[in-house]
């Protein structure tokens, strides 16, 4: 019994802490609470008690000290629900029917600081743009875009607050009424200093003096009959009247207006003020025609137009209470569209030409035509027609009615009497036409095709280097080196200067360890089972030199992409290039001559004409070589109005190669080596026997020929094989995957998913050389066995001195160069490097000739068997054991094959058991 007491005590008691910790606002049986997210609803005002009330907190909602009003808070007699329904369009600013904030900037007491913010509230439906109206509707189909009402986005912004400061002074002509406030300081034979506030007679009370009628009298006349009034009961004084807190006055704003009704101003408000404070007519009212009205008369009439356009306001009155504001219906409305400053939509007031629209639209934009002018009109409310105006005497009086649209169109851009020149030429653009005109007076002579990209980069060669480089102090072989004395990495742009290519600024690389100089590390790939392929004699046709996507190269002319990476630096042209001087590494960018823009193409040029009749373009071709450099007559053309005459370089149109300037640079072992130009149809023999010949060193079978155009469809060979390959590996993934049984198998095949991938990555980083096999003989020597090949812009080629080594690399023992003997065989200089190593897959095993061929064990299969190791080698000449791919073990397929059968088995038992 005991512990049955004891647990109905504590329900009791549980239920007791409950209640007292419920809400006084309690749920109510009769409210709908499905819109409430608390499930409880006020029984005072039946709003959702427990709603998170923080998006009110940033509001402002408590109202801000004022040090004479004190806290104005939001009023408790009004909920928030009841001012989202007298308000409706707070709900839409995102109060959620909430007062919003306010400051008390006027004085005034807590009650009107409440309306104020009301007010406010009020002001916020206007806040938002107007939908369009029916003419602009028409306008925009007329004219193609939107035009807004004139005057309209004054009122779009509304101020949060319209009240004055308090602190702003008070204009002698301000009328006293009840509810100012007056300071008053009497000194003299009376002291005295009080805040009288004016009754509702009009009048302030002093002591000893008793009541003094001031409504209806100017600020400017308080202080004077105060002072006479004081001055009947006291003598010898000082007086001084100050106007504390400013009264409010009631106004009603009806008519065309956005949110029509009572609004409580300040006192010292005037029409224009009011006119911004209640959120100015709507799309629907008028502009210029806004009455105030008094005791049943109109004050006055205010066009707004003269405000916005002139600055005038003489006619704003001051504001009394009960006045009230009427904005009628707008009246007439056209539209200013074109070429003027202020395109809108306009109001008529009574008479109204051309001239005066325009001036409302702020006149003629700067491209306006005076003599296309469009006005649209509607002729009785019935039809649209169309009229021409030119906007002069006439044209500008011509009288505006209801849903005119007058278009203003800009002037034809077309230059009268002009010839343009644009193209290779010094200074593109008009020239005045005369009758009779030229082609030889707009191109004198050749000066007149120099362009100015030719001078700017020629001047640039002159630009003086610095002085003094620092790496230069502590170092007198001029080279930067580290802490342990090797020298350090060449910037991008010197090291292509030093392998013979041109400035690549965009880039990053970094020169081959031992082309540098810099001692092979660690991670260097040299060694028995990783060849060091910079040691080729032979150069491949790939270089890993970074250019673009196409393969194009850094440079319109001179050498491109010689080699200076893992494929293509070790031919023995490119070797002895990088040891010319001291190493290899240059202080300063190499040297080169390039044309500095592309020249000029003397065999065409063209006249671009109009036929003004047919409109149709025809095309006028001459010569411009004879023009200037001949003074044909014949091709010194007579010019029409609007010709234009265009200049072609050689990039603009490719001319043949006999047409061209072609540099050609001779490097290595020739009598006089350099960069020459080349003349047409000259050969390769031919320049080389120009040059001086060769020397007696000079090794014709190493020699290294390249060429822009070959290394171009070289690099697009190699985009189209790796394509291909990507492709294929694609297909094979498909087919691996679909083949996989087991989760071994599908990790086998991602896996060797990636590794090709990643050497289709390698892949994409190899750049063609561009160089050209001369297939000379091994033994010859003078320059008769060269070939007679026409020669071609950009062309390089380089004679190395006679080698006396023989290299091996690969899956050998010892890779190393091995002096040259011309009794020795391939299998001695292999013999001599330690024979193939156990991972050497000798059968794939290939020589890198000199002069870049390639020699392979494959093809020197015959009938009488493979005379491959009995192959004699040449000067420079690489032996390349690759080795061997690595294949699955044995293990491995005896497990796959143990598998199969296991399975094999089972499924033969499990059918056995079934029968």
């Amino acid at each position: 019994m005991g512990k049955r007491s004891g647990f109905f005590f504590a329900i009791l008691l549980l239920a007791g802490i409950a209640q007292l910790q419920s809400p006084v606002a309690t749920a109510q049986s009769g409210n709908d609470v499905s819109g409430c997210s608390s499930g409880i609803v006020s029984s005072v005002d039946g709003s959702c008690v427990g709603q998170d009330d923080s998006q009110f907190n940033d509001q402002g909602q408590q109202g801000e000290t004022s040090p004479l009003s004190g806290n104005y808070g939001t009023n408790p007699n009004l909920s928030q629900s009841q001012l989202s329904r007298q308000y409706p369009g707070l709900q839409n600013r995102g109060l959620n029917g909430g007062v919003p904030s306010f400051t008390d900037q006027s004085g005034l007491n807590g009650l009107q600081a409440q309306q104020q913010a009301l007010n406010e509230a009020r002001l916020l439906e206007i806040q938002r743009p107007s939908p369009p109206t029916e003419f602009q509707l028409l306008v925009r189909a007329s004219v193609g875009k939107l035009l807004p009402v004139y005057g309209d986005s004054l009122f779009q912004q509304v101020p949060t607050t319209f009240a004055p400061l308090r602190d702003v002074n008070v204009t002698p002509d301000y009328v006293l009424g009840p509810g100012d406030q007056l300071l008053i300081r009497i000194w003299g034979q009376v002291n005295f200093n009080a805040q009288v506030n004016v009754d509702r007679s009009g009048s302030v009370y002093l002591p000893q003096v008793g009541g003094i009628h001031v409504a209806g009298l100017p600020y400017a006349q308080v202080k004077q009959h105060i002072q006479d009034a004081v001055g009947r009961i006291y003598k010898s004084f000082s007086l001084d009247v100050e106007m504390g807190q400013l009264r409010s006055i009631q106004v009603f704003v009806v008519g065309r207006a956005p949110r029509p009704g009572n609004y409580t101003l300040s006192s010292l408000s005037t029409l224009v003020t009011a006119i911004f404070a209640t959120g100015g007519p709507s799309v629907q009212g008028s502009l210029r025609d806004i009455q105030v009205r008094r005791n049943g008369q109109t004050v006055t009439h205010f066009d707004l137009y003269d405000l916005l356009l002139l600055g005038d306001m003489s006619k704003d009155v001051p504001l009394l209470p009960g006045d009230v504001i009427f904005i009628p219906p707008v009246g007439p409305q056209v539209a200013v569209a074109g070429s003027v400053r202020v395109p809108a939509i306009y109001e008529l007031k009574g008479a109204t030409s051309v001239d005066q629209a325009l001036q409302f639209a702020g006149g003629l934009s700067a491209t306006a035509s005076l003599l296309h002018a469009s006005l649209e009109r509607v002729d009785d409310r019935n039809s649209r027609t169309v009229m021409n105006l030119v906007l002069e005497g006439a044209g500008l009086a011509t009288p505006l009615q209801q849903a005119d649209v007058l278009r203003v169109l800009p002037f034809s851009p077309q230059f009268q009497n002009t010839v343009t020149l644009r193209g290779n030429v010094a200074e593109t653009g008009r020239f005045a036409w005369h009758s009779g005109m030229k082609l030889s007076e707009i191109i004198p002579n050749s000066q007149s095709l120099v362009t100015r990209d030719y001078w700017e980069r020629r001047n640039q060669l002159g630009v003086p280097g610095p002085v003094f480089k620092a790496e230069y102090a502590n170092n007198p072989d001029q080279f930067a080196r580290d802490a342990n004395g090797y020298r350090r990495p060449l910037p991008n742009n010197e090291t292509a200067a030093a392998n013979g290519q041109p400035l690549n600024n965009g880039s990053q690389q970094t020169p081959n360890n031992q082309a540098s100089g810099q001692a092979p590390t660690q991670n260097s790939s040299s060694g028995p089972n990783n060849p060091d392929l910079n040691g080729l004699s032979g150069q491949s046709p790939l270089s890993s030199q970074p250019t673009d996507a196409n393969g194009a190269g850094n440079s319109q002319n001179g050498p491109q992409n010689t080699g200076s990476s893992d494929l293509g630096s070790g031919s023995i042209a490119n070797q002895q290039q990088q040891l010319s001087w001291n190493g290899g590494a240059l202080p300063r960018p190499r040297l080169n001559i390039v044309l500095p823009v592309p020249e000029i193409d003397w065999s065409y040029a063209v006249i671009e004409r109009l036929n003004p009749q047919t409109l149709a373009t025809s095309l006028v071709p001459f010569n411009p070589g004879k023009l200037v450099q001949d003074h044909d007559a014949s091709q010194d053309l007579t010019l029409e109005p609007g010709d234009v005459v265009t200049i072609f370089s050689q990039v603009d149109i490719s001319v043949p190669q006999e047409q061209r300037t072609k540099f050609v640079r001779l490097e290595g072992e020739f009598a006089g080596a350099g960069i020459y130009s080349v003349g047409p149809g000259e050969t390769l023999r031919q320049l080389v026997a120009r040059a001086g010949g060769l020397t007696p060193n000079a090794y014709l079978f190493g020699s290294e020929f390249t060429r822009e155009s070959t290394r171009v469809f070289q690099q697009q060979r190699l985009n189209d094989y790796l394509s291909n390959l990507e492709l294929e590996i694609d297909r094979s993934t498909i087919n691996a995957a679909s083949a996989s049984v087991t989760p071994q198998d599908t990790a086998a095949t991602a896996a060797e998913v990636s590794a090709s991938r990643s050497l289709v990555t390698k892949f994409r980083t190899l750049r063609a050389t561009g160089r050209i096999v001369l297939t000379l003989d091994p033994n010859a020597t003078g320059i008769d066995r060269l070939p007679d090949l026409p020669l071609e812009d950009g062309d390089r080629f380089t004679v190395p001195s006679r080698p006396g080594t023989v290299n091996v690399v690969g899956a050998v023992y010892d890779q190393n160069s091995f002096l040259f003997n011309q009794r020795q065989q391939l299998r001695g200089y292999v013999r001599s490097a330690g024979g193939p190593t156990r991972d050497a897959d000798d059968k794939h095993a290939f020589i890198i000739r000199a002069d870049g061929s390639v020699v392979s064990r494959v093809s020197r299969s015959g009938v009488f068997g493979n005379t491959f190791d009995s192959t004699r080698m040449n000067p420079g000449d690489t032996v390349v054991v690759p080795e061997k791919v690595p294949r699955p073990s044995a293990l491995r397929n005896f497990v796959n094959y143990s598998q199969i059968f296991s399975q094999l088995a089972l499924g033969a038992a499990a059918v056995a058991v079934l029968r």
